[in-house]
């Protein structure tokens, strides 16, 4: 499989080296792969959707610098370390903008992404982007055994059978030859809470359609309920910024960009509201009525 469609040599080198270690049947044309996100966060100083504005591409942590965890996309880092050994070292000396994006196979067509531990809301990807996409199971950080491309994917079986925390069920992939947002995007879904919000606003100016899911949502006895998940601090930091005895994407959102908090301790709070307040029917294996993305797709302006 040459897939010449992908420009870098080196992405065609990746995909050949991961495909020869695959096996399994053909992903569904329907599945698609989602980019979960924060959106009211910055990257570089700019809010996160007008830097995806003004360079129309959505770029690997090795290109931005930023990570919703520790930053290890640097030569000899982590991230470096990890993709050295999935791709046979491919990458070992290339330019930042060469290196893959990651997202996640939605394969249970979830309504907020596969993968929503990285975020409340996501971009899905075309069908036409699985082609020079790679698989993991479990994550990369996890030094994963069992690889996947979309004519050998074997990972959907073993993920459906493990019991892994909801949040860590996921399927990486890894995207090669980049991530255009005119060319590659079939929509960005937000959370609910951003509606008539800046970010929505933001939303608008991409070349790509919005859509909503109904939305993230925990009221603060419910954090406290769960405060065994991440940590009783974490349930306290929630309650002080609560609005109304509730929590959504929205406030964190809003809490970290005052600089007030540690961002790492907001991410707790933030996994805690994403394992517990998930919209109903967002669980893992929830979807739409009949495995549909959202319905309530409204246009880019």
């Amino acid at each position: 499989m040459e897939h010449k469609d992908i420009g870098s040599p080196r992405a065609r080198a990746a995909l050949r080296h991961v495909a020869a270690l695959s096996e399994g049947p053909a992903v569904g044309a329907d599945v698609r792969i989602t980019l979960n996100f924060h959106p009211d966060r910055l990257a570089g100083g700019l809010p996160i959707l007008a830097a995806l504005a003004q360079d129309g591409a959505y770029h690997s942590q090795f290109v931005t610098g930023t990570s919703n965890g520790g930053l290890t996309a640097h030569p000899g880092g982590d991230r470096w370390r990890w993709e050295s050994r999935i791709f046979g070292g491919v990458y070992d000396d290339a330019a930042p903008h060469e290196r893959p994006v990651y997202g996640a196979l939605n394969f249970r067509r979830q309504m907020v992404g596969a993968a929503p531990r990285f975020g409340s809301s996501h971009f899905r990807l075309t069908g036409e982007a699985l082609a020079r996409a790679t698989f993991c199971y479990p994550d990369s950080a996890a030094e994963p055994v069992h690889f996947g491309v979309a004519a050998g994917m074997s990972l959907i079986a073993l993920a459906e059978v493990d019991e892994q925390d909801a949040l860590n069920d996921y399927i990486e992939s890894q995207i090669h030859g980049g991530v255009d947002l005119a060319r590659d995007i079939e929509a960005l879904v937000l959370d609910a809470s951003y509606r008539d919000t800046p970010v929505e606003a933001a939303a608008r100016r991409l070349p790509v359609p919005v859509e909503w899911h109904p939305g993230y949502r925990l009221t603060v006895a419910d954090l406290h309920r769960h405060a065994d998940y991440r940590g009783q601090e974490y349930a306290d930091l929630g309650e002080s910024i609560a609005e109304d005895g509730t929590v959504d994407p929205r406030i964190i959102g809003d809490a970290a960009r005052t600089g007030r908090y540690v961002l790492q301790d907001l991410k707790m709070v933030w996994h805690t509201l994403a394992r517990f307040g998930a919209p109903e029917g967002a669980s893992p294996g929830g979807a739409y009525p009949g495995g549909q993305t959202p319905a309530v797709s409204t246009p880019s302006a």
